[in-house]
């Protein structure tokens, strides 16, 4: 049977868990995208096993469960994947007061990592308040 037509489970983290997957983070309730990150085999049992979202780190090269330091957990509402089990999308709440560790210049979280747009001209604006 297909990965496309199968109820298995099958994403492919490679022979050593290490291979890097893609991960879409959106809010659970309104849709928004919060994040785009990677997920291993050890963070997406981390992930499955805390009921919050943890992510394999490729600057820091390393497990990071978003919000352990800031408080700005994630919470699992679902764990969804692609027809060819190749990316992942987690549904989640957000538990603190953002999702993304770029600071607003009150110092409060940007509640989503997507908070700029290109412009035509090429220069990013801010569209969160």
């Amino acid at each position: 049977m297909s990965k496309e037509q199968s109820t298995d489970l099958l994403v492919d983290f490679g022979p050593d868990g290490s291979t890097l997957v893609p991960v879409v983070t959106q809010n659970a309730r309104t849709r928004e995208v919060l994040i785009l990150s990677f997920c291993n085999k050890q963070a997406f049992d981390e992930t499955r096993a805390s009921g919050f979202a943890t992510y394999w780190s490729r600057t820091r090269n390393e497990l990071w469960k978003k919000g352990a330091t800031s408080g700005d957990l994630l919470k699992i509402e679902e764990i969804r994947v692609n027809c060819e089990q190749n990316s992942l999308l987690f549904l989640v709440t957000p538990q603190g007061k953002g999702a993304c560790h770029a600071k607003k210049p009150d110092g409060m979280p940007y509640k989503s990592c997507y908070y700029r747009r290109v412009r035509k001209d090429g220069t990013l604006e801010i569209v969160e308040p």
